[in-house]
């Protein structure tokens, strides 16, 4: 089956709608912060080397790795394929389409949580936070080196049957609806709430306030979230801040790229313990040999410890 990649199409549709957006801050007060300009330029530097790189990497990798196993998995028999595991592989009913969204929105929970919660992959996944505007532009702010090793995270969708034009159309349709998640001028969806990643859901994935740090990693759906303890919703009562503790303070794309690679660099340098090093490397965020830094479970623990205790004194970060 012939399909192409609606990204191809959204593309366009996503400068338009940070015009639009962009346009509608400036002439109106209430939201005349929402762009900085040295931010969105920043954003959109990243974003158009992220469109190229993919071109070049990201869907040629994920076609040549799809296609790759998917053969491998489902070899051809009598004209048929058929999964090493007996049935004949999926075809194209609308019943497999869904399936396979479904499936795409499961891989893409763990992969985002994934990138939050093993260092090096926050390393490469930080650029998409490293902002303290929450806009449309920040939408594309993605980070170059996740597109080496996203495609490995679904390569069982196409082990299991799934063609692999499927799973890319797919992967497309969930970068289309994160787009658009990325605003705070639309108003709660309602009964949407209860099952779909929304606008507000991703506000708070996108805040650095410590309750709200790792929430909401879902792609279309936040049923995952909710199965798996990672959903909290907006709470209109906290004043939300945006952004990343660290924050690379700096409009420098070669810097918002790296910088975090950088900081671990300098903590391998912390401990000769070969232990400890490949937990700077493959811990979460913030571990630290001499507690010198907290994880966010650490700090949320800390978080609550302090609240049951004294609601009302201010939390003091201890990173």
């Amino acid at each position: 089956m012939d399909l192409t990649n609606p990204l191809v199409y959204g593309a366009p549709c996503f400068i338009i709608f940070i015009l639009l957006e962009l346009t509608y801050s400036k002439t109106h007060e209430e939201h005349h912060d929402l762009y900085d300009w040295k931010d969105l330029f920043a954003s959109g530097f990243m974003g158009v080397g992220s469109a190229i790189l993919a071109a070049l990497l990201k869907v040629v990798s994920a076609i040549f790795i799809f296609t790759l196993v998917y053969e491998l998995f489902n070899p051809e028999v009598a004209g048929v394929r058929m999964n090493i595991l007996g049935y004949a592989s999926f075809g194209y009913a609308w019943y497999i389409w869904v399936l396979c969204q479904l499936a795409d929105d499961f891989t893409y929970y763990w992969f985002h949580r994934a990138n939050h919660e093993i260092r090096i992959l926050w390393a490469a996944h930080i650029v998409h936070h490293s902002s303290d505007n929450f806009n449309l532009g920040t939408a594309v702010r993605n980070g170059w080196f996740t597109l080496l090793y996203k495609p490995l995270f679904y390569m069982w969708l196409p082990a299991i049957g799934f063609p692999p034009e499927m799973v890319v159309f797919c992967l497309g349709i969930e970068a289309l609806w994160q787009f658009q998640l990325h605003t705070v001028l639309l108003p709660k969806l309602g009964i949407f709430e209860k099952f779909m990643n929304t606008h507000t859901m991703h506000q708070v994935h996108h805040a650095q306030n410590v309750e709200y740090l790792d929430k909401n990693h879902g792609g279309f759906l936040n049923i995952f979230d909710r199965m798996f303890g990672t959903w909290l919703p907006l709470d209109d009562g906290i004043d939300v801040k945006y952004g990343v503790i660290h924050a690379p303070n700096s409009n420098n794309p070669i810097v918002i790229l790296t910088h975090e690679f950088k900081d671990i660099w300098n903590d391998l340098k912390k401990s000769p313990k070969l232990s400890h090093k490949l937990m700077y490397i493959f811990g979460p965020p913030g571990w630290s040999h001499d507690g010198s830094t907290m994880t966010v479970k650490q700090q949320q623990r800390m978080f609550k410890e302090q609240k049951s205790m004294n609601p009302e004194m201010a939390y003091s970060r201890p990173n």
